[in-house]
């Protein structure tokens, strides 16, 4: 019988696609490592950084005499105040200062 002739599987003797296949792979899990590292990075330093608790009292926000208070909520320094009167009130968390009234009616 006839011995199969032996093959290599050297770089050189790879078929020029399959070069470039190797290339591409390679590319993609260094891209894949580096968006890995980067994401974990990103995590530890928002995760790891102290945060001020923002302290609100209702009281601190004077609304029109009768009208209740439904949601309050803070964006961006300023409070957004809802009242069961259908209006949106925007005041500055700082100086409690009434900026601005939106009526929902």
């Amino acid at each position: 019988m006839a011995e199969p002739p032996e093959t290599s599987h050297a770089e050189g003797d790879l078929p020029p696609h399959l070069k470039r296949l190797r290339l591409l792979v390679t590319v993609l899990t260094l891209t894949m490592i580096a968006g890995v590292i980067t994401i974990t990075g990103l995590l530890v330093i928002r995760l790891g950084a102290d945060r001020a608790p923002v302290v609100i009292a209702p009281g601190d926000f004077t609304l029109p005499e009768g009208v209740g208070l439904v949601g309050l909520s803070v964006i961006d320094g300023r409070t957004v105040v809802v009242g069961d009167d259908g209006t949106i009130r925007v005041y500055d968390s700082e100086s409690h200062a009434l900026l601005q009234e939106i009526a929902l009616d």
